[in-house]
């Protein structure tokens, strides 16, 4: 499936305004706004299919923040503070 993580990878890559990590388990999605994260994994999806995948399976899940801005980043340096202690 690498081919295909590749292609939908590449895809949500070039949606404006997102930013993408790749991890071994998934690819994670930031972005100010939903529009964007939706239409980043429509992209990958349309790729997918590009790329000749049969079956698509994606799970999806959705952080929200309302009363902050936090960044993934944001998130892993508060853990690591608290890794030091």
């Amino acid at each position: 499936m690498s081919k295909e993580v590749a292609a939908a990878f590449d895809a949500i890559r070039k949606i404006k305004n997102v930013k993408a990590t790749l991890t071994a388990l998934g690819t994670q999605i930031e972005a100010k706004d939903l529009g964007s994260v939706l239409l980043a994994v429509e992209a990958a999806h349309r790729a997918a299919k590009s790329a000749g995948t049969r079956r698509i399976i994606s799970t999806v899940r959705i952080d929200e923040r309302l009363d902050k801005d936090q960044t993934l980043q944001d998130k892993i340096r508060s853990v690591k503070q608290k890794l030091k202690k």
